[in-house]
């Protein structure tokens, strides 16, 4: 087990190093055409396994972590915040990399690259399955081969959600710290030239202005009595809908990165009526639909970073087929967005949450 600590903190986890994930309901897209981003749609609430003693399944206990709740075929996507300092996220579903389609591993590697670098990724709403394009993380059971682990490896074992940070090594950090320090230095003398001058004082952040989460989740609530441990009603992921998003290449050589993660956390996901009987909570309600979503005139994203370098896609990653392929179409009507609807981006802790054997 990773010796790195894992927290709740609200809706977050939180790992070692200053990793922040939430998880992000958001529309599913259709399955055919390249798309912006789906709007967010508030977050899925997350509890700690081994609160539950008595009603979750044991191989979760065993395996430790968080669970949240999610409906069939609804789409997700993980937004990565609180990282002041470079850090090196791995994401598995299922077990395998969602950035390389390799088997999930216990330390970063290259050719190809099996991590995310924060904060340089703000997100990721899918698997690296094109250039400049993801397709999107869309829920589905274990047992139909729908999942990205069932696709790649040909077998449904794990589901869920697999995170795993590491940090700079000491070396690497002392020398981004001093780098740091030096730009806010400079920084401080031209503003302190700029007011010489008579410009004026730099103005202060807005009130709100910075990234707000929104308001902290209810705690968990205490393990549900009666009914033993049972078999899982296990979910992965599979995918949806293309989009246009970028998954960054990392600019940094290989070996600046710690070999040991400072955090790793199981994210198993729960049917809603298996969240009822585990928790006694009532689930979310299931997400809007994405037309009158759009009928509402509500913002969808594109976001472009003309610096960055994007990760070609793999082969066993870019022959994922889509969920309708097992499923059917549902015949949810689609309604894209007109192009002012479209927006441009870019250029307190709880207990911790206990790792198991995955």
């Amino acid at each position: 087990m990773a010796d790195g600590t894992v927290r709740i903190d609200g809706n977050s986890l939180r790992l070692a190093g200053g990793v922040q994930v939430r998880f992000i309901r958001t529309l599913r897209l259709p399955e055919t055409g390249t798309h912006p981003l789906p709007p967010g749609l508030g977050e899925f609430p997350l509890r700690r396994v081994e609160d539950y003693p008595q009603t979750v399944p044991a191989e979760w206990l065993a395996r430790g972590g968080v669970m949240l709740p999610v409906y069939l075929r609804e789409a997700m996507w993980l937004s990565f915040g609180g990282t002041s300092e470079p850090a090196a996220l791995q994401v598995g579903v299922g077990k395998v990399c969602a950035v390389s389609g390799k088997p999930w591993s216990p330390r970063p590697t290259r050719n190809p690259q099996n991590y995310v670098v924060l904060p340089r990724q703000p997100w990721l709403d899918g698997i690296n399955s094109g250039k400049g394009t993801v397709r999107q993380f869309v829920a589905v059971p274990l047992g139909l081969g729908a999942t990205v682990e069932g696709q790649v490896t040909g077998e449904e074992v794990w589901g869920g959600v697999q995170l795993q940070s590491f940090p700079l090594n000491d070396t690497a950090l002392h020398a981004w710290r001093e780098e740091q320090r030096r730009l806010a230095e400079a920084a401080e003398q031209r503003r302190r030239s700029a007011e010489a001058a008579g410009y004026g004082a730099a103005m202060p952040m807005a009130p709100g202005s910075a990234p707000q989460w929104g308001a902290p989740a209810p705690a968990p609530a205490p393990a549900a009595a009666g009914s033993a441990p049972r078999a899982a009603a296990a979910m992965g992921l599979g995918v949806g809908g293309s989009m246009r998003q970028e998954v960054y290449k990392d600019d940094r050589p290989l070996s600046d990165w710690a070999t040991t993660a400072a955090g790793r956390v199981f994210v198993h996901l729960v049917t809603p009526p298996e969240w009822r009987r585990i928790t006694g909570e009532a689930p979310p309600p299931s997400p809007v639909d994405r037309a009158a979503y759009t009928r509402a005139g509500l913002p969808w994203f594109d976001y472009y970073d003309q610096d960055a370098a994007d990760l070609d896609p793999t082969d066993a990653l870019g022959e994922v087929k889509p969920v309708g392929d097992w499923l059917g179409d549902d015949h949810t009507p689609w309604q894209p967005p007109s192009p002012q609807q479209v927006k441009p981006l870019g250029d307190a802790p709880g207990k911790p949450v206990v790792d198991g054997e995955w």
